[in-house]
């Protein structure tokens, strides 16, 4: 007997495959960031070309607004989802990662200020969104499987479930 893979909301959907899109260009390029700035714990073998303080940035610029609106979405319409400790700690990473962001200076990796402690904090956040992103995958595939994930990717819309009919709720 075939499974019906669970129907999830249209904004959902498109903030969740923003983040998706998102959320590993800004880990992977702060990896890259850290590697030819800072390298304290582990660096590449190699140094990457290009500036990657910019990259990085511009990747937490496009991030900034998305993971705002998510998160108003998940505590608004999605607070049931939020009861599940690994969405709500995937949140809570992005959110951190985020905010300890746009709170840096990105002259202080170029001028070797390695110190600070909203970088820190940043480095913290960075390693809570990691593990909380793989913490959120294991705990879907352990609730619904591969249906269940492939779920988010779906394409299609209910006539009742549009994203710009959440706007007048």
């Amino acid at each position: 007997m075939s499974q019906r893979a669970p129907y999830q909301p249209s904004l959902l959907r498109l903030l969740h495959g923003a983040m998706v899109l998102l959320v590993p260009l800004a880990s992977l390029s702060g990896a890259a960031v850290f590697s030819n700035h800072d390298g304290r714990w582990w660096r590449l073998p190699f140094q990457l070309p290009g500036d990657w303080i910019d990259i990085h940035g511009t990747v937490g610029v496009i991030l900034w607004p998305l993971a705002l609106l998510f998160a108003a979405y998940a505590l608004s319409f999605g607070r049931a989802r939020l009861a599940r400790a690994a969405n709500a700690a995937a949140l809570m990473g992005l959110l951190l990662a985020v905010v300890s962001g746009k709170l840096m200076e990105e002259d202080w990796l170029r001028e070797g200020q390695f110190d600070q402690p909203i970088y820190h904090l940043h480095l913290v956040a960075w390693i809570l969104v990691t593990g909380a992103v793989l913490w959120h995958i294991v705990a879907v595939l352990s609730r619904g499987g591969l249906l269940l994930a492939r779920s988010m990717f779906r394409l299609e819309t209910r006539d009742n479930d549009r994203p710009w009919l959440f706007i007048r709720r």
